[in-house]
């Protein structure tokens, strides 16, 4: 016989449904409670139906443990990254000397978040910084290519432009590749680069939302660059 179907069509389900519907059937039978058998989940031995349910409510409780380890393990990190943030962004406010924000930027970046290898270039900037090592010469199809860039690129190294500013261009992996841009503008005026060589470091599939705050920090602090428009 189907184990699903009962005496006289009854089934499983219309079982199921009755005893959910009638709640208080097990307080008028309180003796069938203790004598119903259920195989444990840790072995074949028979246990009691109360026995059952406190091992399934401690299974949830350490389920729940677990995420709270979780949970708190994760806010530490984003408080531990929260403060890095904090302090790089501090030094960027203290620097008086607008010129010398990009290497104040890339090399402050480079020791709060561990970063092998970064660079920095800035266009249109103004006539007394043209010759600076930021403000070296990049291609057209470079500036382009950063206008194009909705977000911050996250991947491997595909042979692009940006990689050979980078110190050693020839250990790249992966590298995030971040515009810069003044807020409502859809041209960028410059390029931060971050590279690794590892190729796991900047995937494509990983969120860059804290990269698109850094590239928003560094655009308003790099604007003092740019020539002074009316």
């Amino acid at each position: 016989m189907n184990p699903t179907t009962g005496v006289q069509g009854i089934t499983e389900n219309d079982i199921a449904d009755y005893l959910a519907n009638t709640p208080g059937f097990f307080e008028r039978h309180a003796e069938l409670l203790s004598s119903v058998q259920l195989t444990s989940p840790h072995g074949q031995r028979a246990v009691s139906l109360q026995e059952r349910q406190m091992e399934m409510l401690r299974e949830r409780i350490k389920g729940l443990e677990r995420r709270i380890v979780e949970m708190l393990r994760h806010g530490q990190e984003n408080l531990a990254l929260a403060d890095r943030l904090h302090r790089w962004t501090l030094r960027l406010l203290t620097t008086q000397e607008a010129a010398e924000l990009p290497g104040v930027m890339v090399q402050e970046l480079r020791h709060e978040f561990m970063i092998p290898q970064a660079a920095i270039r800035v266009w249109d900037v103004q006539p007394g910084c043209a010759d600076a090592a930021f403000a070296q010469r990049v291609s057209d199809d470079a500036r382009s290519f950063t206008s194009s860039l909705a977000q911050p690129y996250c991947g491997v190294n595909a042979g692009f432009e940006a990689v050979s500013w980078l110190d050693e261009p020839g250990s790249i992996a992966s590298l995030a590749l971040i515009p810069l841009r003044e807020a409502g503008e859809d041209s960028a005026f410059g390029l931060l680069v971050l590279g690794s060589p590892d190729p796991t470091r900047y995937q494509a599939d990983m969120g860059t939302e804290f990269l698109m705050r850094i590239g928003e920090i560094a655009s308003a602090a790099l604007s003092r660059l740019r020539p002074h428009r009316p």
